[in-house]
């Protein structure tokens, strides 16, 4: 048998020139679809079933007689501004010198913020050790001047990978004097996948439609309440005639705890607020028992179950502490782990100044306190922008709108107690709630019936309002919508916050869920 010498990539030293960017090329005209690049990926990698670091997807493009099959080999894209780096708390995720987007296991938390962020779908958590995984380039095989495995099964030679800043090299030569294209562009996270000779029904994960029925030309549909279906309730965005024929289950990342973190953690941040907001209005006195121990301890309570459901959804719950010891500040779950420190910290202050009658302590703490509880509010807006690929969450009044949740949500906790203890200021709690409340219901208005920049961002709303999330939208409506009666017969009517805690967490639920169940892959 004749010996074959396979090319291996060319990587320089720094002193020879400019350093290594590694980049691939999918060519995408030789692509006969054979799958060989899946089952060597899973080879080489110990990649479980059920996942998959690369894998071939293919649609039908035209009708018959006149039709054909187009393959798109999907993966990490490499991007040079990589989502999934920003979002990781504990530098799990990197980038090489050589510009390989890496991941550490030992590192990750299973936090799955760089699932959110990624905008390909590339990311998933190993069944096996619960860690973020993805295509890495086999660097391991790099390393020692082979080529990934990928590369050296492909029959046609369709995937190519190589040094971009070698003009000797085949990448160089494809991505510099041919015409190439990358994946969702508009995300400004500059891929150095490079697709040639691609076609739009397979690059964009919202050009074809889902088959009817429960299966693809030769595998069954994947169900699941946790799946994102790749199909959508009013087809495809394109023209053409496209018919996904395979594609692979892709999971929402944040679950229904994710929705739950969000709604405590607005009783957390509210609770104080609205304490806060009452005593400056002079409906409080500084020694009103709701000001000296019911608003911070009801926040207290519901920052420390929003820190148990934070801790619960990670993939290793034991590794929540290298959020603070190793810390890549780039994250908002790093920054909202040192902004919920700290006001943890305040409420602390504030309960002991008052078990050992340091009556002015409390007023003076409030100074740090309220810019610490509006940022407890405010800061997952900033975290969900570190999810650019859903562009449901990317909207410049996620921040205020959260704030004034915050302010529903704390007022509305305080009525029942301020019902048995502090009866003066339940009048004042019933306005604020349904104050609150009007403000709330008029944002979701705006959200809802303005024309969304996006189509993923629209199929993301109308999902909300009228797919599979919509019972939880429209009862969180109408329950929140029981607010704004609060105040009219007060203090008999102000109960009538409780049932707009409810619809605030329906809500949360629906708005954060529907944002994830748009494809991306």
């Amino acid at each position: 048998m004749t010996s074959v010498n396979l090319p291996t990539p060319t990587i320089r030293s720094r002193g020879d020139g400019p350093a290594p960017r590694m980049v691939k090329v999918i060519d995408q005209t030789k692509c006969i679809g054979c799958h060989a690049c899946t089952t060597a990926c899973k080879s080489e990698n110990d990649v479980p079933v059920g996942v998959t670091r690369t894998y071939v997807k293919s649609v039908d493009v035209g009708t018959f007689p006149q039709a054909r099959r187009a393959f798109q080999v999907a993966r990490c894209n490499q991007c040079v501004d990589a989502p999934c780096v920003t979002a990781c708390p504990t530098s799990a995720m990197h980038i090489r010198p050589d510009g390989i987007v890496d991941f550490d296991k030992d590192s990750c938390i299973g936090c799955k913020a760089c699932i959110a962020a990624c905008p390909y779908d590339a990311i998933f958590i190993n069944p096996d050790d619960h860690c973020a995984e993805k295509c890495n380039f086999c660097a391991h095989r790099l390393d020692v001047g082979l080529e990934p495995a990928c590369v050296t099964v492909c029959p046609t030679g369709a995937i190519l990978v190589g040094d971009a800043n070698d003009p000797d090299s085949a990448v160089a030569q494809i991505i510099n004097r041919q015409p190439v294209q990358v994946r969702r562009p508009e995300k400004g996270t500059r891929p150095k996948l490079f697709y040639r000779g691609a076609t739009q029904a397979t690059l964009d994960p919202l050009a074809a439609s889902a088959p009817e029925g429960d299966s693809y030309a030769w595998a069954e549909k994947p169900r699941g309440a946790h799946l994102v279906d790749p199909g959508h309730p009013e087809g495809s965005n394109s023209s053409a005639a496209a018919i996904l024929n395979y594609d692979v289950a892709h999971t929402a990342p944040w679950d229904w705890r994710v929705s739950l973190y969000t709604w405590t953690k607005g009783i957390g941040a509210g609770a104080y607020l609205v304490g806060v907001l009452l005593l400056l209005t002079g409906h409080l006195g500084s020694g009103d028992v709701l000001w000296t121990w019911i608003a911070p301890v009801v926040s207290a309570v519901f920052l420390a179950i929003t820190a148990v459901v934070l801790i619960w959804d990670l993939e290793h719950p034991e590794r929540f502490i290298y959020i603070l010891t190793r810390p890549q500040w780039r994250s908002w779950l790093v920054r909202g782990g040192v902004i919920l420190g700290g006001y943890a910290a305040v409420l602390g202050v504030h309960v002991a100044s008052t078990l050992f009658g340091w009556s002015s302590l409390p007023s003076v703490a409030a100074f740090v306190g309220v810019p610490l509880a509006v940022g407890t509010a405010i800061y997952t807006a900033y975290l969900f922008a570190q999810a650019k690929a859903r562009d449901l969450w990317q909207s410049p009044l996620l921040a205020p709108h959260l704030a004034v949740q915050a302010v529903l949500a704390g007022s509305a906790a305080l009525v029942p107690f301020a019902g048995l203890w502090s009866s003066d200021t339940v009048q004042a709690l019933a306005w604020t709630v349904s104050g609150s409340a009007a403000v709330h219901l008029l944002m979701v208005a705006g959200e809802t019936t303005i024309p969304h920049p996006t189509e993923h961002a629209r199929l993301a709303s109308h999902t909300m309002t009228h797919g599979r999330y919509s019972r939880f939208f429209w009862s969180g409506v109408a329950l929140v919508a029981l607010g704004l009666l609060a105040p009219i017969a007060a203090p008999a009517t102000a109960w009538l916050a409780l049932p707009a805690l409810v619809g605030l967490l329906a809500h949360e639920h629906a708005y954060v869920q529907a944002g994830q169940s748009v494809p991306l892959a």
